[in-house]
């Protein structure tokens, strides 16, 4: 259970990965905001900017390095535009109805970072006194958390984005690495300045006593493992169900289809889950949790975008997914039923005699309820309404149709093919 409260937006909300390089051909803070009425339109929420700090090029890998391998926490990347353009960038994004999030990277630095200088202290050292990181990243070091003074430079390096440039919250990098009681001393020393959403990228129970919300590597792999016939639609319900069990229930998890690890190094969504990834990007948006988008889904983007040199995502003009994610995260925005976390709603799994091949669930709040079928099949399913122990009326929120449950005695899906309907309420 944490010891902090989330802020209370969150719940029904979702996040946006913005990969700035590569999102537009100048990969400019001024260029992107030109994208950001989009997106708003699209549903977004919270917009994530993967580091947006200088790059160090001592031991740069590629032309122009890792957005992970920092030189300055409190400078932006000249690639990207001033602190300035930033600044009028998250000016501009509250003004749409926009959060941002920035990325934290507080585990290492880039090999030429200022404080390699300045504070050489800061940096842990191996056996023969030099910088190192061991985790076989050959463009950074490992920054020295036992030193007190590192833990109160770095709550500054946060406090300066949220003084400076107003961020809504911090994505933290591979928060895990860090001890724990550091997060905990920051977010005791931030969120008096402002309410702040914390996102930790990590899979440990116990970060939730301070991060808002962490990620779900583990059904991420599985999804695919389904997708490679690895595992049956079973392996979902374990993963799922490990997660209810083992996390705390105000612990939000969040669900993506790719991000820019998966999309670099593993292969697009297409690549990593085939015929499924429209199936499973409705799981994700409509489980128990905070949707990820990464950036270019909306068109789609099918490549794989280099990490470490200037590729930008190939924009046709047409946004054929916008029209598939909005309508989805705004049910999620307005129904109470996918509401995350909330002790009011309930979730289960419905059953189909054909759970082999679809995997179908109810979220409920009240009188509202979602109800999510997935077809992860090359087969038609003609699936019995009988089954499902459902009643009433539904509307298909892609289709707009609508269902009488008594009235149906099957009802049908395409290969790989979904129904998200929407209960209409009396009066409604």
């Amino acid at each position: 259970m944490s010891e902090f409260k989330p802020v209370d937006w969150i719940y029904s909300s979702n996040i946006y990965e913005v990969n700035l390089r590569q999102y537009t051909i100048e990969g400019t803070f001024k260029a992107f905001a030109r994208e950001m009425p989009r997106l708003r339109d699209m549903g977004i929420e919270i917009l994530w900017f993967m580091p947006i700090t200088p790059i160090s090029v001592e031991k740069r890998l590629g032309s122009l390095g890792s957005y992970y391998a920092c030189s300055d926490y409190t400078a932006t990347n000249p690639e990207y535009g001033t602190l300035g353009d930033f600044k009028a960038l998250v000016k501009e994004a509250h003004l749409l109805g926009l959060r941002v999030i920035i990325d934290i990277v507080a585990n290492h630095t880039g090999w030429d970072h200022r404080w390699t200088r300045e504070h050489p202290d800061f940096y842990r050292r191996n056996a023969e006194g030099q910088f190192f990181d061991p985790h076989g990243w050959a463009d950074v070091i490992d920054l020295n958390y036992d030193n007190p003074q590192l833990r109160l430079a770095m709550i500054d390096v946060m406090r300066f984005w949220i003084e400076q440039a107003d961020v809504d919250g911090f994505r933290c990098d591979m928060a895990m690495l860090v001890p724990l009681d550091f997060w905990r001393q920051a977010r005791e020393a931030l969120d008096k300045l402002k309410p702040l959403f914390w996102l930790g990228e990590c899979e440990e129970i116990a970060y939730h006593e301070v991060f808002d919300a962490t990620y779900t590597w583990k059904f991420l792999h599985k999804m695919e493992a389904v997708w490679r016939t690895e595992s049956n639609l079973h392996g979902l319900d374990e993963v799922l169900d490990y997660y209810d069990t083992m996390f705390p229930p105000n612990g939000l998890r969040v669900y993506f289809t790719t991000n820019h690890d998966e999309n670099s190094h593993s292969g697009s969504e297409y690549e990593r889950m085939g015929a499924m990834a429209r199936g499973f990007a409705v799981l994700c948006c409509t489980w128990n949790g905070l949707p990820l988008i990464y950036s270019g889904q909306e068109m789609p983007n099918y490549k794989r975008l280099k990490f470490f040199d200037k590729d930008a995502i190939e924009w046709t003009g047409h946004y054929d997914l916008h029209g598939f994610y909005r309508t989805l995260l705004n049910l999620r925005k307005t129904n109470p039923a996918l509401r995350s976390a909330d002790p009011a709603a309930t979730i289960h799994r419905l059953n189909t005699k054909v759970d082999d091949r679809c995997f179908a669930f109810a979220r409920r709040a009240g009188d509202d309820q979602v109800v999510v079928i997935l077809n992860l099949s090359v087969q038609p399913l003609a699936l019995p309404v009988s089954e499902l122990l459902l009643q009433g009326i539904y509307r298909e929120a892609f289709s707009h149709d609508w269902f009488d449950l008594s009235q149906f005695s099957t009802l049908t899906l395409p290969p790989w093919g979904y129904l998200v309907l929407e209960k209409i309420k009396p009066g409604q």
